[in-house]
C-alpha cells in the first residue's frame, strides 16, 4: 500500500527548510542541471533561476481554450489580449504534495540548498528587470508558492520599488494544502494582496473527487474537500481569483455522477465559478516519464472522459454568451 503524505506535517518541515524571514529570502529553484531543463523552450535565465513561460490559449481540439493569465494579465495593464503571452517564471523550490505528472523533477522541490539559491525579492526583480525586453508577466510557481506566502507580498513591494508596477502583472499559484496565508500574514500584507490590482491568483483542484485527488496529489482523501473550504476563504478576500483542475483519473467508473457532483460543489462557492475555472489537459514532460505505471497511463485517456463530462456539465448550465465571456469579466 503507498503511504500517503502527511501534508501538514511535511508542509511544516518544508517551510521551515525554504524560507528566511530575517533576510526575507526564499530558496529559488535552479534550473540547471535538471530534468526540467530540457523542456525549456528558451534557456534559464536570471542566473539560472528563471525561466521564459508561454502561456498559450490554444489546447488540444475538444479541450477547453486556456485563457490563464492571459486575460487577466491584458485587462490588468490595458493591453489587447493575445493568443500568447510571455512570461517571467520563478520556481520556489518546495511542495507538500508530489503530483505524478507535475513537470518538476522531484528533487527540485525538497527545499534543497544544493539545488536552488537563497534570493529576496529584489534581487529576483533586479535579475527580471536586467534582461532586453523583459515580459509584462511574472509567474511565481513551484513547488507550492503558498509554503511561503510572503513571497507575494515581497513581489508587490520590490515590484514598486523598482517603478514597474504599472507594466508588471505578477500570477501566482496555490494548490490549496494549506492556511498559511492567514496563519503567517500580517493583515497589512493580505490587505496589499488583495487590493492589488496588477495581482491575480490560480488555485488548482487536484481531481474532481476525493479518488481522484488522493490518486493525483499523494496526499489524503480527506484533503479534497480542504481545497473548497481554502478557496472561499481566498475568494472572501476579494483578491482576484481563478482556478485549474486536473482530470486524471484510476477510473471512470461513474464519472458523470462525479463530474456534476464536483460542479455543484463549485457552484456552492460561487454561481459562476465553473466559469473561472479552466480544466488542464495532462501531458507527458521529461520528468514524468519515469513516474508512469499502467494506472497513470491509463489516467491520461481517462480524462478525456472526464472532459467529456465536465464540458457537458457547462453547456447544460449555462447559456452561449455566459461561456463566450472573457474569463477575466466573469465576477464569483
Amino acid at each position: 500500500m503507498t503511504v500517503k503524505i502527511d501534508t501538514d506535517r511535511f508542509s511544516g518541515k518544508l517551510r521551515a527548510a525554504s524560507v528566511d524571514l530575517d533576510r526575507r529570502r526564499l530558496l529559488i529553484t535552479s534550473f540547471r542541471g535538471s530534468d526540467q531543463e530540457s523542456d525549456l523552450s528558451e534557456p534559464a535565465n536570471c542566473g539560472g533561476v528563471g525561466r521564459i513561460r508561454n502561456f498559450r490559449r490554444a489546447t488540444t481540439t475538444g479541450w477547453p481554450s486556456n485563457p490563464l493569465p492571459i486575460d487577466p494579465a491584458a485587462r490588468a495593464l490595458s493591453l489587447r489580449a493575445p493568443d500568447v503571452i510571455r512570461a517571467q517564471a520563478f520556481q520556489n523550490a518546495a511542495c507538500n504534495w508530489r503530483c505524478w505528472y507535475c513537470f518538476v523533477d522531484f528533487t527540485l522541490l525538497s527545499a534543497d540548498p544544493k539545488r536552488a539559491e537563497w534570493l529576496d525579492a529584489d534581487t529576483l526583480v533586479a535579475r527580471y528587470l536586467d534582461q532586453p525586453d523583459p515580459p509584462s508577466v511574472i509567474d511565481l510557481t513551484g513547488g507550492q508558492p503558498d509554503l511561503v506566502p510572503e513571497w507575494v507580498p515581497w513581489m508587490i513591494a520590490a515590484v514598486d520599488n523598482a517603478g514597474c508596477s504599472d507594466r508588471v502583472y505578477l500570477w501566482s499559484d496555490d494548490n490549496l494544502s494549506n492556511d498559511y496565508f492567514w496563519r503567517y500574514l500580517t493583515a497589512a500584507q493580505r490587505d496589499l494582496i488583495a487590493r492589488s490590482p496588477n495581482y491575480g491568483r490560480v488555485c488548482c483542484f487536484k481531481g474532481f473527487n476525493a479518488d481522484s485527488f488522493a490518486f493525483n496529489t499523494g496526499a489524503s482523501v480527506e484533503l479534497f474537500e480542504r481545497q473548497f473550504s481554502l478557496f472561499a476563504r481566498l475568494l472572501a478576500t476579494g483578491m482576484d481569483l481563478s482556478a485549474y483542475a486536473t482530470f486524471t483519473t484510476p477510473t471512470t467508473d461513474g464519472v458523470r455522477d462525479e463530474m456534476k457532483r464536483f460542479v455543484d460543489r463549485l457552484q456552492t462557492i460561487s454561481g459562476r465559478l465553473p466559469l473561472r475555472t479552466v480544466p488542464l489537459e495532462i501531458d507527458v514532460y521529461s520528468p514524468v516519464h519515469r513516474r508512469l505505471n499502467p494506472a497513470r497511463a491509463a489516467s491520461l485517456r481517462h480524462q478525456w472522459d472526464a472532459i467529456d463530462a465536465w464540458n457537458d456539465e457547462i453547456a447544460a448550465r449555462f447559456s452561449v454568451v455566459e461561456r463566450s465571456l472573457n474569463i477575466a469579466e466573469v465576477r464569483l
